[in-house]
């Protein structure tokens, strides 16, 4: 994306031979000779930077920079000043100004002055996002798994990220990592280096999320005391993640549905347009096809919204990820907790395997956490997993085996199972070790329900 630089100066000439300099520079340039059609043109549109002249024909320069301030005080703004206005310019750089320059000035001055200015705001944008990836370094830019599941999202969120615009909608339970997708198809598209904004819709009271998408005007309802920008505006060139859309409320959904086709909106209380460059990621746990069809969300936005779809399968449709999820937590707990542990033993691990994980990778991730606070040896063991985990075994082996626990069945599914766990669930080596084919060794663990 082309930096964008607004030109403010009564003199026309001067405008266009501005204007044609900075576009032989790749700028992108907005002329006007007027203090108010430049707060205007800031309102409703996004500039990286202001050239402002000191004396304008309708309001005082020092005043247009404050009215800019009020609206972005992040905006860089160089003041172009006469020689007999220089006490007017330290005015200016104490109202936030980013530097002066006086008239008349060489063109190569101007150019490197800009330049630095350009140079700084880029500085000040990647520092933020790199601030923002640090915090979410703790494994959210990676989706790992081996399942053919995890393989195909990581191929389709490849796929997407190659795309500027096209809309996203995750599905899944909670606790499987919708987060973490919309993360990996942010950072690895060019919006990487622009903002990625993450909005719970159901985290925020239905009166306030308005507002907080769409900014407000000054004056829009009783405690708006000055302008501000909403998350949309704020988000610009980059993606926004609206996770929970589900509990959307209508009118919100009806709004939001002319932002996805037009790109553009208006703040609560306002009357210009503001344009904007988005890429929307929505998610949800509930089943939208059944809430569109009761009539609680809009077939519209529905199908705008599923452009492209990813669902996230629940932790018990990938039992092959759970010990490599379970491995990658002790590693991380280990830095964390200043602990050695090396990891489970095979009456842990089959309890990982065989249990349904209804709070998926989020629950998996709680539990092995609990496991290593408890640990004081150098393997996890039965004792340190929580009950309903030991539970859900007695359970299950109850339903899946004969009455007689000590029947052939019985022997030889546990057998398969422990050897499956001491080759890390490669079923080429298993096999080999059971003294059987792959093809048998499928069998059987379908048979016996081993994941």
């Amino acid at each position: 994306m082309k930096p964008a630089v607004l030109i403010v100066d009564d003199d026309e000439v001067m405008r266009q031979t501005l204007s044609d300099v900075f576009t032989k520079m790749d700028y992108e340039t907005v002329t006007t000779g007027s203090g108010k059609e430049a707060t205007a043109l800031i309102e409703r549109q996004v500039v990286d930077l202001v050239l402002l002249d000191i004396r304008l024909p309708d309001m005082d320069g020092i005043e247009v920079l404050r009215r800019i301030k009020e609206i972005d005080t992040d905006l860089m703004v160089i003041m172009m000043t006469a020689y007999s206005d220089v006490q007017t310019a330290v005015m200016a750089m104490k109202a936030g100004a980013y530097d002066y320059i006086n008239k008349p000035f060489e063109l190569d001055e101007l150019k490197l002055l800009i330049q630095k200015a350009i140079e700084t705001q880029s500085l000040r944008n990647e520092v933020r996002r790199l601030r923002r990836q640090h915090e979410k370094q703790d494994n959210t830019l990676h989706i790992y798994g081996n399942s053919p599941q995890i393989q195909n999202i990581r191929e389709l969120i490849q796929m997407i990220a190659q795309t500027p615009r096209t809309s996203v909608l995750i599905q899944g339970d909670s606790g499987t990592g919708k987060e973490l997708a919309a993360n990996a198809i942010h950072y690895a598209s060019k919006r990487a280096h622009r903002p990625l904004i993450k909005i719970n819709c159901s985290a925020i009271p239905e009166n306030l999320l308005e507002t907080e998408l769409f900014g407000y005007e000054k004056g829009a309802f009783t405690d708006a005391k000055s302008t501000k920008k909403g998350l949309f505006e704020l988000a610009n060139g980059g993606t926004v993640f609206l996770d929970e859309i589900g509990d959307m409320n209508h009118y919100l959904q009806s709004k939001f549905l002319r932002v996805l086709e037009t790109q553009s909106f208006m703040r609560v209380g306002g009357t210009r347009e503001i344009h904007v460059d988005l890429r929307f990621i929505a998610a949800s746990n509930k089943n939208l096809v059944e809430m569109v069809e009761a009539g609680e969300f809009r077939k519209d936005l529905y199908y705008r919204l599923k452009v492209m779809v990813l669902d996230i399968p629940p932790l018990r449709e990938r039992r092959e990820d759970i010990l490599l999820l379970a491995n990658l937590f002790v590693e991380a707990n280990n830095q964390e907790l200043g602990k050695s542990i090396k990891g489970m033993d095979l009456e842990a691990k089959e309890l990982l395997l065989n249990y349904s994980w209804p709070g998926n990778i989020r629950e998996l991730k709680n539990v092995v956490e609990r496991a290593m606070i408890l640990c004081a040896t150098e393997m996890i063991s039965e004792a340190h997993l929580p009950i309903e985990l030991r539970e859900h075994q007695t359970a299950a082996r109850s339903a899946l085996l004969d009455p007689n626990e000590f029947s052939l069945e019985a022997m030889e599914r546990k057998h398969i199972f422990e050897v499956l766990s001491m080759v890390n669930g490669n079923k080429s080596k298993a096999a080999r070790s059971l003294g059987i084919s792959r093809s048998t060794l499928r069998e059987k663990m379908k048979k016996y329900a081993i994941a």
